[in-house]
């Protein structure tokens, strides 16, 4: 007779706690869009929000770069060939800063006119 209630105490225990975790997990899963739906982990750069620099395009040590207007500070231009075309001129640059080389990742260019 122990050995039968010690048994049936064991299995209620056994079925609780899996209903337990079955719960936990049920709860978890609300907070939280299904895996499908997640955005996947970027990295830091990837997350950077685009903002628009104003300057001048300029040549410097034979690689173009952007003179910003406000502060004078002179920025790296990853893509040459779109900044080519405005060498000397005022510009609006759409970009996003890596501030460890001081490189714009250029997204677009546009005659600061407009």
């Amino acid at each position: 007779m122990k050995r039968f209630l010690s048994l049936a105490m064991l299995l209620s225990l056994s079925g609780l706690s899996i209903n337990l975790m079955a719960q936990n997990r049920a709860g978890a899963s609300q907070d939280q869009p299904p895996q499908s739906q997640q955005q996947p982990q970027a990295d830091t750069q990837d997350q950077q929000t685009a903002r628009v620099f104003e300057g001048r395009i300029a040549k410097s040590g034979g690689k173009l770069v952007l003179q910003e207007a406000s502060t004078q500070t002179f920025y790296h231009l990853d893509d040459q060939d779109k900044a080519k075309q405005f060498e000397g001129k005022g510009v609006k640059v759409m970009a996003t800063m890596d501030a460890v080389t001081n490189t714009l990742h250029v997204i677009d260019i546009t005659p600061a006119g407009r």
